[in-house]
Order: C-alpha cells, then sequence, then structure tokens
C-alpha cells in the first residue's frame, strides 16, 4: 500500500541540527492527508510512497517547529505558580491571544518563575530524516479525530 489521504504511516525518525547534533529520534505515527501532524515539508516528500522508503530534507525553522515567538515567553510571581512544578515542568495557560498554550517551565528565579511557550526547538533549522516502516488505512475514527491511535500513535 502506498502512501495517500487518509492512510495511517508509521515512520522510524531522526532529527539533528544542520551540523548533525542529534536532536530528536523515535517511532512516531501520523495521519496523512494534511491533518498537521508532520511537517508538511516531510509530508509532502513521502506521498504516494510505501514501506521501506526513506527521506532526509533539510528543514528551515519556519518549516519545522516554526520561529521563535518572544511573545510566548513570560514571567510570573511564584505566588500564582502551582506548588509542586519545578524546572523542566509544564503547565497550560492562556497565551497572548487566550487560546490554550502549553509553557515550560525554565527558570525560577527568587520571587519569579519564567515560562516559555515556545517549542524547545522553535527557531532551529534541521535536518529531518525518516523510513517509512508500515502503512494502512486508517480507520473511520482516526480519520474523525485526526490523528492515528495505537502503537505510536495517539492513545485515548
Amino acid at each position: 500500500m502506498n502512501i495517500t489521504k487518509d492512510t495511517a504511516v508509521t515512520i522510524a525518525y531522526r532529527m539533528t541540527s544542520p551540523q548533525g547534533k542529534p536532536l530528536d529520534s523515535g517511532t512516531t505515527a501520523y495521519l496523512h492527508g494534511g491533518y498537521g501532524n508532520l511537517f508538511d515539508k516531510v509530508e509532502a516528500a513521502l506521498d504516494g510512497q510505501g514501506v521501506g522508503h526513506s527521506v532526509s530534507l533539510d528543514l528551515t525553522a519556519a518549516e519545522a517547529f516554526g520561529e521563535r515567538d518572544e511573545a510566548l515567553v513570560r514571567t510570573i510571581p511564584k505566588s500564582e505558580f502551582p506548588p509542586g512544578v519545578k524546572v523542566g515542568g509544564q503547565l497550560q495557560g492562556a497565551g497572548p491571544q487566550g487560546t490554550p498554550v502549553v509553557y515550560n517551565v525554565v527558570k525560577i528565579k527568587g520571587p519569579e518563575v519564567h515560562l516559555d511557550g515556545n517549542h524547545a526547538l522553535a527557531g532551529q533549522a534541521m535536518r529531518f530524516a525518516a523510513t517509512v516502516t508500515a502503512v494502512r488505512a486508517a480507520t473511520a475514527e482516526e480519520i474523525a479525530h485526526g490523528h492515528v491511535h495505537g502503537a505510536h500513535g495517539h492513545q485515548h
């Protein structure tokens, strides 16, 4: 089976900096066809391909996790901070337009907590290499939900 709209695709991937420094690797499953589960440029390169196909693409920051948005960097008083969350932890709050944003706790300094709602790899160009390990027709439920369920996909 080849990769087309509404197929569930499993890939083994590796992300590195343009200089080859490892950033992330693993196995993931995504719903193919513009659901926003994978970088657009990678999805386009995989369209029509089958199991065993490999790609290696250079992605700009905008094509990967986006440019850094300094509006997503906040400092809040420690008194407003939930107890038990430490540096490296996450909490959800309202973003600049009022939509929910997951903030990473980057620093706790005296009475202030420094938060960053950017993805950790935002603002970075990268090389994305992947090999297709499985392709199957997506279920009606996966299509309705906009993501793959089960192994390497979303768990409900």
